[in-house]
């Protein structure tokens, strides 16, 4: 492992895991403790999930008794316990994110991506829009600032398309099977609740 890949975070993302949303609320500041960085890496999650003959929480729990009902205490814990209030469940959920992510690496190639990542993590996991609607896309999109149009055309670019699907086979071929995912050098972590071990990893690649 070399010292600047244990100085960065890579984060696999999708737009559509809430549990992506919760982690990146905490993700900077760990990372920053540490004068690490994060790399947000977008995938399709659905992509991942296919490939891997993984299912959804919803999916794989659903026949369970009292599976469900555990997640979503875990969920409304982890919300308590950093104060974040503004999180709610998207009433759409779920959310066909293949439109909005396409849109995330348009806005990587246009440098926009944090103002990007910012208005749509809002969009879906704040103010509970339908991000699948190209109309509530460029709406939230222009309302931040940016060039929603240009940003919705881009989507339909073959570089654009061909970088998501290439990230997401990359990040299966590393070991993933989920999202939130993080790897510092090597070392994989999945779910929200091992970002307490990401930050162990961190400050063992401290100089």
């Amino acid at each position: 492992m070399t010292t600047q890949a244990a100085r960065t975070v890579d984060f696999i993302f999708d737009f559509g895991s809430p549990n992506a949303y919760l982690a990146w609320q905490m993700l900077p500041a760990i990372a920053a403790r540490h004068g690490a960085s994060v790399r947000l890496i977008p995938c399709l999650l659905g992509g991942i999930f296919k490939a891997t003959n993984n299912q959804s929480p919803v999916q794989a729990f659903g026949p369970i008794k009292g599976k469900l009902a555990y997640e979503m205490l875990e969920t409304r814990r982890f919300v308590a316990r950093h104060g974040l209030t503004r999180f709610r469940l998207n009433p759409h959920f779920p959310v066909n994110t293949l439109l909005i992510m396409r849109g995330l690496v348009a806005a990587e190639m246009a440098g926009t991506a944090e103002p990007y990542v910012q208005a749509v993590l809002a969009a879906m996991w704040e103010t509970g829009e339908k991000m699948d609607d190209p109309a509530v896309v460029l709406r939230v999109l222009d309302a931040a600032g940016l060039d929603g149009a240009a940003l919705l055309a881009k989507t339909q670019d073959g570089e654009v398309k061909a970088s998501l699907v290439a990230n997401t086979e990359a990040a299966v071929a590393r070991g993933v099977f989920g999202i939130p995912t993080f790897f510092v050098g090597d070392e994989m972590f999945f779910g929200k609740d091992r970002l307490g071990q990401v930050e162990e990893e961190l400050a063992k690649a401290a100089p």
